[in-house]
């Protein structure tokens, strides 16, 4: 197929209609990938702490990308990519927070500016409390607080960055720092549960490791989309999907949760052991699924979710006597 680029809402949150590849990505934007493939750890978790969610970080990210990948031309000078490509993802993240209302939750709890300023966290863990804790801030404090203190930007960066000035980016700074350290005690999330999803994701999961893929597509609507990662954004039932999976090596399926999100776990098998490769977030109206995204290229997910348990955030409840995924050792 090729590439065409299509306006379609986004069926996440009632989202503004924005544009996206269509089909099987053609080699160009591929290639665009891969050229830039260094940041996207660093990209992704800046989209994800924004957003409060590992995979609606990474959804958003592949947006900006792919905008980047539009707007390639308007760049002049090549050494400007990484602040040029973190500018789209922060604007991406505003829209999306925004139109979930997490900045009017989080400004409502946190309405009061007149708090004394806390002593600069310190020590090893300070960054990765910071990281995690940010998702309660209004945006720009979140923003600025994550792109100073856990990203190491300069106020100047973070001023061009979320459009303000170095001494506004200084104000949101002390704001967050304050409102952080005035913060009780998080207790862990208990995930609320959505019995007809959990069950059709246990009908998805059986079906699928029985390679049924015709009871598969029964449970999928007409007009169910499919994201994969790297590769392909459109209809399911134009997509080559379940051929892949009759391919390479051996793998299984399973249900379970992540950051408090029923979501679904691919295995791949090394050795004698089955270990976590990656994770399928499945979507469903009405009983029945339209939307499906695989995220089988993007290793950070996993990498990320299993340092916020070491850190303990317990995002896998489930998951956690069964492997730790390759390349872990990176989010640390």
């Amino acid at each position: 197929m090729n590439q065409q680029i299509r306006k379609s809402p986004d069926p996440r949150q009632g989202i503004e209609q924005r544009l996206d590849p269509e089909g099987l990505f053609d080699i160009r934007y591929r290639a665009f990938l891969e050229t830039v493939s260094h940041m996207r750890i660093r990209l992704h978790r800046y989209c994800a702490r924004m957003t409060g969610s590992a995979l609606d970080g990474e959804d958003i990210m592949q947006e900006a990308l792919f905008e980047a990948y539009r707007k390639i031309g308007l760049l002049d000078d090549a050494q400007a990519l990484r602040p040029w490509l973190f500018r789209i993802a922060h604007n991406r993240c505003i829209d999306f927070i925004r139109n979930r209302r997490t900045r009017l939750k989080a400004e409502a709890g946190y309405a009061g500016d007149d708090i004394v300023l806390p002593v600069e966290p310190a020590g090893p863990g300070a960054g990765r409390a910071i990281e995690r804790l940010v998702v309660h801030l209004p945006p720009k404090e979140r923003a600025c607080v994550l792109l100073k203190d856990v990203f190491d930007h300069s106020l100047d960066e973070i001023a061009e960055l979320v459009g303000s000035t170095s001494g506004g980016v200084k104000s949101a700074l002390n704001r967050g720092r304050a409102k952080l350290a005035a913060l009780p005690a998080q207790p862990v999330a208990v995930p609320v549960h959505d019995l007809g999803l959990e069950r059709l994701l246990g009908r998805y999961v059986e079906l699928f490791n029985a390679r049924d893929w015709d009871g598969v597509r029964a449970l999928t609507s007409a007009d169910a989309r499919l994201r994969v990662s790297d590769c392909y954004n459109g209809l399911l039932s134009r997509s080559p999907y379940f051929v892949e999976y009759e391919r390479g090596e051996p793998w299984r399926m399973r249900p379970d949760v992540v950051e408090g999100e029923a979501v679904l776990v691919v295995d791949r098998l090394r050795g004698e052991d089955w270990q976590p490769a990656y994770l399928v977030r499945i979507q469903a109206t009405g009983g029945v699924i339209d939307r499906i995204a695989d995220y089988y290229a993007c290793p950070w997910i996993l990498e990320m979710v299993f340092a916020d348990e070491r850190w303990g955030r317990h995002a896998f409840p489930l998951f956690l006597n069964n492997g730790r995924p390759e390349n872990a050792h990176l989010a640390s």
